[in-house]
């Protein structure tokens, strides 16, 4: 432990209070104390060993994937239609308890021999698919509380998972997900499409060839005013998003600003995140709109002085490597869209927003745009190379969901590691549990599990170079 991590601990105080870690045993004073949302705290603690490491991992090849989708009732529907015009793909089923939401989604099938099987007899229907022998690889886009349980249950029933995010919402989940995709060699990706867009690729790049020099602190997050659709059932069916805001304040979205960033610092790959501590402001926005809502609807009388998430979540983390990263999450408050995304290294510093991204050498201004674009011919990533224009002809929040989706299909196809691994869904999506315990203890720092179990060390880089695959074509409507 370094001299200036030593200070931090002794004026945070944790030196006395314990680090809270999932790769060392608390002694019995740290054990002992009682704090809010303690559940939280014990399975960060816990110790496990791993049994494979996924990271690296090349599953046999699947010369044609067989998928079933599970949910479809907004994104995943789209990414019924994505998929459909990506080669070597089979879609045998399409789930969801809305058996309407099912047949409308199979009616966005863009090419033809897709079985396309609907599964909408009940809500444990999915189980039913999960069991048959004639998928692959089960994609789920249902709300978040349940994408742990069915990632988990597909796996063990010998399937490849692509989940949306968060991979799961508790740390004993994330846990879950780690040992079942080890136990199986069952890949399982979360599908965080923010890693394929183009400016984020591109500082990824630039990254790996030395252009930022050491980084030094990487900021990303999720400020989305998606306010009003918390209290409209069409799109958010069950009111489930506004139930998860109405329960656990924290950050509760992180992976769309951690995810690229993680990526940029190596994180699981020769780094990782060491610890973080988060803080929250009040609620300024839904409970008034709870009010509002309630006069005229009886449903969200239930949802009245309900202890809501606070507006903004602000969480600090300090990586193996000395860099730090702050995530921000505000989906209540009214301002224009932004992740941030900004990298800061000794030599160069970017930040994409506000749009469109910017990039600098030296503190005196930002590259013109004529230079920007001669740096953006030359560090553009392979796979952007390949796939980006058609991407984005194609669409889905510009053109990064298809390459998402693509890029998954090809490594499965080619039977190549994966972009994001268990480690990754399971170390981006546990800073949601994490933030809740820190912003109800006081901001009291909190260690972040080593999914890995020290493999980070020895852990290689994903290709984004396609220096292997990319031989998946992409087929017309």
């Amino acid at each position: 432990m370094g001299t200036n991590r030593r200070s931090f601990l002794k004026l945070s105080g944790l030196a006395g209070f314990g680090l809270i870690t999932g790769c060392q045993q608390q002694g019995a004073d740290s054990a002992s104390k009682s704090t809010a949302l303690d559940h939280i705290r014990a399975e960060a603690a816990k110790k496990y060993t791993s049994v494979f490491n996924m990271s690296g991992y090349a599953a046999p090849k699947i010369p044609t994937v067989r998928i079933g989708f599970i949910g479809v009732g907004n994104r995943g529907a789209a990414a019924v239609e994505r998929v459909s015009r990506i080669e070597g793909v089979a879609i045998n089923g399409i789930c969801d308890v809305r058996p309407e939401k099912a047949a409308a989604a199979k009616e966005r099938i863009k090419t033809p021999d897709h079985v396309a099987k609907i599964y909408a007899a009940g809500p444990d229907d999915w189980k039913k698919m999960c069991e048959q022998e004639e998928y692959d690889l089960i994609y789920i886009a249902t709300h978040w509380k349940l994408h742990a349980e069915m990632a988990i249950y597909a796996m063990e029933h010998g399937k490849h998972v692509a989940m949306e995010i968060p991979a799961a919402t508790t740390v004993a989940d994330c846990w879950r997900l780690v040992q079942t995709s080890e136990k199986t060699k069952k890949h399982c990706v979360m599908l965080e499409n923010c890693c394929y867009d183009y400016f984020e690729l591109l500082t990824l790049n630039l990254a790996r060839q030395g252009f930022f020099g050491d980084i030094v602190h990487c900021e990303g997050g999720y400020l989305h005013d998606i306010l009003d659709s918390f209290f409209d059932e069409t799109k958010r069916y069950d009111f489930w998003r506004l139930k998860e805001n109405a329960a656990r304040n924290g950050n509760l979205y992180p992976t769309h600003g951690l995810g690229p960033v993680c990526q940029i610092l190596n994180v699981n790959r020769g780094n990782k995140m060491e610890y973080m501590s988060s803080m929250a402001s009040r609620d300024f926005m839904l409970n008034k709109k709870a009010k509002e809502m309630a006069k005229t609807d009886p449903r969200f009388e239930e949802y009245v002085d309900k202890p809501f998430r606070g507006n903004m979540n602000i969480s600090n983390i300090l990586t193996n490597s000395g860099s730090t990263i702050m995530l921000q999450h505000d989906v209540s408050s009214p301002r224009p869209y932004s992740r941030i995304h900004m990298v800061s290294g000794t030599q160069a510093f970017a930040q994409k927003y506000p749009l469109p991204g910017k990039i600098a050498v030296g503190h005196d201004d930002f590259m013109p745009a004529d230079e920007l674009a001669k740096l953006e011919e030359r560090y553009t990533p392979g796979i952007v190379k390949r796939i980006g224009q058609l991407a984005k002809e194609i669409g889905g929040h510009g053109g990064m969901d298809f390459m998402m989706d693509w890029r998954l299909i090809d490594c499965l196809r080619n039977g190549l590691p994966m972009d994001m691994d268990v480690y990754d869904a399971a170390s981006w999506s546990v800073i949601g549990p994490l933030s809740e315990w820190s912003v109800a203890n006081g901001s009291q720092p909190i260690e972040i599990p080593d999914f890995t179990c020290d493999n980070w060390k020895n852990n290689k880089v994903h290709d984004i170079n396609l220096t292997a695959g990319g031989t998946t074509g992409v087929l017309k409507s």
